[in-house]
């Protein structure tokens, strides 16, 4: 049914998917990615006022940080490199029922729920040959378990730790200012990794159909 969309209404749950589905019911995985993200967020706090991070009262250090940054590449990785090859390949395009930036739409969704969701697909797009059963697979099995590896070291890592009082350069994280800043950090690591591709897909295909050209 999604591929019946208009191209922005498709672009809602394409954006949704690829925040990492903290909003909106992002159950299980959801979670892990909003806690990853908020380690994101007080580590960029820390920077501003010049001192160590510190979430929950655990420090945030290299190590942690290196773990969060992995979650986070990993998960677009997937979904792009995924995306790419079904492009540049024959077998690939071979499953677009609809040419131009809606085809690529489709291919995209189907990575991006693959990755983060259940694997469905733009009903438009033939995902039922070697070529998509084989490449969907791998996007499931890497998006679920290569994801939930750097999440559970941070766990990990974080949970030895003695916890610390909280000082006069701790950042609190439950204001405000923490949520307005965790949700620009969500915005921006999602924006500035998949807007080029939505600019490709449903981005570009509304505006030409704004402009009322056809594909």
């Amino acid at each position: 049914m999604h591929d019946s969309y208009t191209p922005l209404g498709g672009l809602m749950p394409l954006i949704n998917i690829q925040l990492g589905e903290v909003v909106f019911g992002g159950v299980g995985s959801g979670l892990y990615g909003m806690l990853v993200m908020a380690v994101l967020a007080v580590f960029i706090a820390g920077l501003m006022v010049g001192r160590t991070p510190e979430y929950l009262g655990k420090k945030i250090e290299a190590r942690e940080m290196k773990l969060a940054m992995l979650y986070v590449l990993i998960f677009p990785a997937v979904i792009l490199l995924s995306t790419a090859a079904a492009v540049i390949t024959e077998a690939g395009r071979a499953g677009i029922s609809n040419p131009g930036p809606h085809g690529f739409s489709q291919i995209l969704y189907a990575f991006s729920e693959a990755a983060a969701n259940n694997g469905s697909a733009f009903a438009g797009l033939n995902a039922n040959t070697n070529f998509y059963n084989t490449t969907i697979g791998f996007a499931t099995l890497f998006g679920r378990f290569m994801m939930a590896i750097p999440a559970l070291a941070l766990a990990g890592s974080l949970a030895p730790k003695k916890s610390v009082e909280a000082g006069a350069g701790t950042f609190p994280t439950t204001g405000v200012i923490f949520v307005l800043l965790l949700i620009g950090v969500i915005l921006i690591v999602a924006g500035l990794t998949f807007f080029p591709a939505l600019s490709l897909g449903p981005i570009v295909e509304q505006l030409a159909m704004v402009a009322g050209r056809t594909w």
